[in-house]
């Protein structure tokens, strides 16, 4: 399975702290905090393999020949470069496939419900939900099980993975394996954060820093709506005590979560419904909404100059691990 360039993908696949002992061992970012975790599904060595394993595997389709790696490519920063994803059974779906890189860190998940909280809440969706259809398994759990059970390599993963437990290969367990795997994938290796958690002054450009100054700065009101550390507005501790999603409208008439600016390059075409194939027509489109009275008021401002514009620009791909620098 390839990777992204510099991608932190925090999988622990190699060696127990002791004989016997499954102990996991986050392994962040230079300011990252540690990952909230479900207190009814704690991290393992054993559960983020099998979530890798479970993560890829098509057999969790309809179809047999889809997964959940089909919209979440790692290639793609865990994205899958569409418009609009497509289900199993080649349904059109209405909206974007976001990246899951560093989404332990969303205080809520998909586009537009507030009140999904945890990873293992939202993996329902795209399992079970019939309109539209994604992965199609609705009514195909006990099969499910029992094909996965029939694996003597996934059934001994199980097993491991959810030790003391009599039936450990369940449609519960797939989703909080793959949610423990999902949780491990974090970035934070960019020239920004470099430059501000490195103290390597040379990670980014002048151009850049000049584009960092224009981004927190009244002047653009971007940080209004993506601060923190996954520049999606959502400040979070360990408990995510703090934490509340952020939502906007971006010019549709519907409010949608704020998403991570980060990794840009790679998570094109962008916005909740794809409708932009490049940055440079994300911030044209801001750039309207800057002097439209009818738009969010945390998107009106004096319009920016040429030279702002591509100072922006130069910032914003700083956040990314594999970066264009104008």
């Amino acid at each position: 399975m390839r990777r992204a360039a510099a991608i932190v993908t925090l999988v622990m696949l190699a060696s127990f702290a002791r004989a016997g002992v499954d102990e996991f061992t986050w392994t962040l970012p230079a300011g990252f905090p540690e990952p909230a975790v479900p207190a009814d599904n704690p991290m393992s060595v054993a559960k983020v393999a099998l979530g890798e394993v479970l993560f890829a595997d098509p057999r969790l389709s309809i179809t047999g020949q889809y997964s959940c790696q089909s919209c979440h490519s790692p290639a793609r920063a865990f994205t899958d470069g569409l418009v609009r994803s497509r289900g199993a059974t080649g349904e059109a779906l209405p909206l974007n496939a976001p990246t899951l890189l560093n989404v332990a860190y969303n205080a809520s998940l998909g586009w537009r419900d507030p009140n999904l909280r945890t990873l293992e809440q939202q993996m329902r969706g795209p399992l079970f939900n019939e309109h539209p259809r994604e992965l199609g398994l609705a009514g195909r759990e006990r099969e499910l099980e029992r094909e996965l059970q029939g694996d003597p390599r996934l059934s001994r993963s199980f097993a491991a993975a959810f030790p003391g437990v009599a039936t450990p290969v369940t449609m519960d367990n797939v989703i909080r394996a793959i949610a423990a795997y999902e949780r491990t994938l974090l970035s934070g290796g960019s020239p920004f954060d470099r430059y501000v958690f490195g103290g390597d002054h040379g990670a980014i450009s002048e151009r850049q820093k000049a584009g960092m100054q224009l981004f927190f700065s009244a002047r653009t009101g971007c940080s209004a709506c993506h601060s923190g550390i996954n520049f999606n507005g959502e400040w979070v501790d360990h408990d995510h005590r703090e934490a509340a999603p952020v939502f906007a409208d971006t010019g549709t008439g519907v409010a949608v979560r704020v998403p991570t600016l980060r990794n840009l390059p790679l998570t094109a075409p962008f916005m909740h419904d794809g409708r932009f194939a490049t940055l440079d027509a994300v911030l044209d489109h801001y750039e309207r909404l800057a002097t439209d009275p009818a738009a969010d008021a945390r998107l009106r401002r004096a319009p920016l100059t040429t030279i702002e514009l591509q100072q922006l620009q130069a910032f914003l791909l700083s956040l990314a691990e594999n970066p264009q620098v104008p």
